[in-house]
């Protein structure tokens, strides 16, 4: 009983480590997305300032500038409201596959354009729900580990399909032209294959690698689509 214990208290650990691992590399995207609708308030205030002080302000541009301050807000403040659900994910939160990956690789595609990876969505409607949190660990995971193994330039697609057990995402990762990039912008260790089998193991999900530079996830149905 106590091996049973110890191995399972060893699974827990390997997941959280990495998904200690996972959020120290997806740091510099999730501050990007965090900066990127602040930034713009900034500017537009001071257009809104000189337009204040001139002799005859124009109200309808003042109520234009200010129109567009409300909206930056709000688009950060859903923004920062989204990163706090990557640190502690809500539970019962579904996606589907066209959403969920266009989450995941948006997130990281200029990283990996940075480093020398092109990264293509070509994700398809699949009926069905699956766990965000799930598809949030296991993919992005997945599509860090595939670059840290394979040296650039490549490009990285991503499909979608049906399987008995679920939502299967596949990962195919082929070399190209291009430029190698640079990897100053990967802030921590490398994943590893292990990383994502523990955080897949983590969230009851299946990864596989079939071939080279394959990786195939099934993520289970938390909604079924109707027959």
């Amino acid at each position: 009983m106590g091996d049973v214990t110890a191995a399972a208290m060893s699974g827990a650990d390997r997941a959280e480590a990495a998904r200690y691992a996972l959020l120290r590399r997806l740091a510099p995207s999730i501050r990007h997305n965090l900066v990127i609708n602040l930034q713009p308030i900034g500017m537009i205030y001071e257009v809104l300032d000189r337009r204040l002080r001139s002799p005859g302000p124009d109200i309808a541009q003042v109520h234009e500038s200010a129109r567009k301050i409300n909206n930056f807000a709000r688009a950060a403040l859903e923004c920062c409201l989204n990163v706090v659900t990557w640190l502690s994910p809500e539970e019962g939160v579904l996606t589907n596959a066209v959403d969920g990956t266009r989450e995941c690789t948006s997130l990281v595609a200029t990283t990996l354009s940075f480093r020398g990876y092109s990264l293509r969505n070509n994700a398809t409607h699949v009926p069905g729900d699956v766990r965000l949190s799930a598809m949030r660990n296991v993919l992005t995971a997945a599509l860090l580990q595939a670059t840290d193994e394979r040296p650039p330039p490549a490009e990285l697609e991503v499909t979608t399909a049906r399987s008995d057990g679920g939502l299967q995402v596949r990962l195919q990762l082929r070399s190209a032209e291009g430029e190698a990039g640079t990897d100053a912008v990967r802030c921590y260790r490398s994943l590893v294959w292990a990383d994502v089998e523990a955080l897949a193991a983590a969230e009851d999900t299946q990864v596989s690698r079939p071939a080279a530079g394959e990786i195939v996830i099934t993520f289970p149905w938390a909604r079924a689509a109707a027959a």
